[in-house]
């Protein structure tokens, strides 16, 4: 087929109904992770709230229950963040981003102070030294700097953002374990997921994930898909061969003038989309602004950013009005304040449900809300 043309309204009606917004699933957290390419978790509640508020029958603590099981798995995964995800969606994210090799570049060295030798080393160790062990960061460090050659490298092991653990992450060597009280913990992956069999090589993990990012949040172009992934640390003539090798089972869409790509079984869905006025109150971090990122200005525009993505890397809880960011919003006590960017009055009766519908899903009954 030629060039799908449609307009935003559609695209932002298709998006809120394949992430579970408009049409609510009781399949449970992990459809949902799965859906989305992954649940942002570098705050854990953010990851509940994502999954309860696109669930129809949410339960505390889902997606808690679900990485304890091994059906999704929390690692360090696009753009460096915590993500959890169904295994076979996080191997293939590990294995496009680890093809960057970030870790090799002489900034990235200067950086953190670990050279890809020592680096390449510390996947040997780690590897090892999990194997059949679940360890806390503490003793993992520990371990590791037990080992001859990596004792200076004990501050940035010890460092809550893991940089010096992330290339360890994205080549398979370690995942997140169960918590043990308040406590991170770290082991191999095939000891926390059941049936793992390690990495795909890039080519044959890409089709995978391009299409798990484009059924959310299409349409895409190549570029949007990298900085989604690895802030566009991949080269670019490769992610485009991704895109080409895709062939006719993705789409060219154009909207409003701007080119994406989509998959071709969702191309009648999304010419048929349409808004349906309802308001959306959305966590933190949430997947919606992450997938297409905060610089898409037909999602956010460019003088409210600043109030979405905030200081030290804060994502606000947002407020969607016919699938558009309109706004934030905070909990005081047991009332939801309602941040309108342009100051708009909302309709007290779908702002009500939007509140019923975030006390449901968060397990906190009584939520009241109202216009700041």
């Amino acid at each position: 087929m030629g060039v799908l043309e449609v307009g935003w309204d559609q695209v932002f009606a298709w998006r809120a109904h394949r992430q579970f917004l408009t049409a609510p699933t009781a399949a449970g957290p992990v459809a949902i992770a799965e859906r989305l390419a992954g649940l942002q978790a570098q705050v854990a509640s953010a990851a509940e709230t994502a999954a309860a508020v696109r669930g129809s029958d949410p339960q505390p603590e889902a997606v808690t229950a679900a990485l304890t099981s091994g059906t999704l798995v929390k690692t360090w995964a696009m753009r460096g963040t915590l993500h959890a995800m169904t295994p076979e969606h996080a191997a293939a994210a590990l294995s496009l981003i680890g093809s960057a090799r970030t870790w090799e570049k002489p900034s990235w060295q200067k950086t953190f102070g670990a050279t890809p030798d020592q680096i390449s080393a510390l996947v040997t160790a780690v590897s090892e030294i999990l194997a059949e062990q679940v360890l806390t960061r503490d003793e993992l460090v520990d371990a590791v700097l037990a080992e001859p050659g990596f004792a200076h490298l004990g501050a940035q092991l010890r460092s809550g953002w893991g940089a010096v653990l992330k290339p360890l992450a994205w080549q398979g060597a370690l995942c997140h374990g169960p918590a043990r009280g308040t406590k991170i913990t770290f082991t191999a992956p095939a000891n926390q997921i059941p049936g793992w069999t390690g990495l795909p090589d890039p080519d044959t993990a890409a089709p995978t994930l391009i299409a798990a990012y484009l059924g959310a949040y299409g349409p895409a172009k190549p570029d949007t898909f990298d900085a989604w992934l690895s802030r566009n640390n991949l080269r670019k003539t490769v992610v485009r061969r991704w895109f080409a090798d895709l062939g006719d089972t993705l789409t060219e869409v154009s909207v409003d003038g701007t080119t994406g790509w989509i998959r071709a079984e969702h191309a009648d869905d999304l010419a048929a989309a349409t808004l349906d006025g309802a308001i959306h109150l959305l966590g933190p971090f949430d997947q919606y602004v992450l997938g297409p990122g905060t610089g898409d200005t037909a999602l956010l525009p460019t003088e409210h950013r600043a109030k979405v993505s905030r200081a030290a890397g804060w994502i606000s809880p947002l407020v969607l009005v016919d699938g558009r960011i309109a706004g934030t919003w905070e909990q005081v006590d047991t009332e939801i304040v309602v941040s309108t960017f342009d100051a708009r009055p909302l309709p007290k009766r779908a702002l009500a449900a939007a509140v019923e519908r975030l006390a449901v899903a968060t397990g906190a009954p009584g939520l009241t809300g109202r216009l700041a």
